[in-house]
């Protein structure tokens, strides 16, 4: 009966909402904002697939879901930043877009340990993985571009405390429940 929005950082996102809650209550925002990512993909893909447009239908479902997501009508506007939807559309579209956008958060991620910096180097590898792998396909890497942008567009407050030095880092020893 609490709006995550109104704790912590602010944020609706899952790295909120693990400060918030523990890992434990964590698992069920992932499995929502993942499922929820691929049935949009899976409809997209549905939708376009006898046309010949089977990937190019995933990714217009990725962001789809991802607008969605990050500006929902029934939350005033004020929604996540689509990491986890923005993951499972590279997971749809190309597993090896997806490996290369896990392997630059990871490492970011240890280097780091910001999370925030961690989703924006993501965010750019998977503008440069869909334009590298998918060169030849121009509707495809448009939106892979176009997902990635917006990720990093919703990453902005966060850019700025990283400028400024204000930025959270991540404690890996233990998450505990916030009161």
């Amino acid at each position: 009966n609490q709006d995550v929005r109104e704790q912590g950082s602010g944020n609706a996102g899952l790295t909120n909402f693990l400060r918030m809650y523990g890992p434990a209550s964590a698992l069920s925002v992932i499995a929502i904002d993942m499922g929820k990512a691929f049935l949009a993909c899976m409809l997209g893909k549905q939708l376009l697939a006898p046309y010949g447009y089977a990937q190019e239908g995933v990714l217009i479902g990725g962001l789809a879901v991802n607008l969605g997501h990050d500006f929902p009508a029934l939350l005033g506007f004020r929604g996540g930043k689509g990491v986890l939807c923005g993951i499972t559309a590279a997971l749809a579209a190309d597993w090896r877009c997806a490996l290369i956008i896990l392997v630059v958060f990871a490492i970011s991620l240890y280097v780091t340990r910001y999370v925030s910096l961690s989703s924006i180097l993501g965010a750019a590898a998977f503008c440069v993985s869909f334009v590298v792998l998918h060169w030849s396909e121009p509707v495809v890497a448009v939106i892979g571009v176009l997902i990635g942008l917006l990720a990093i567009f919703m990453h902005r407050a966060n850019i700025k405390r990283l400028i400024a030095g204000a930025e959270k880092k991540a404690t890996f020893s233990k998450f505990k429940k916030q009161k």
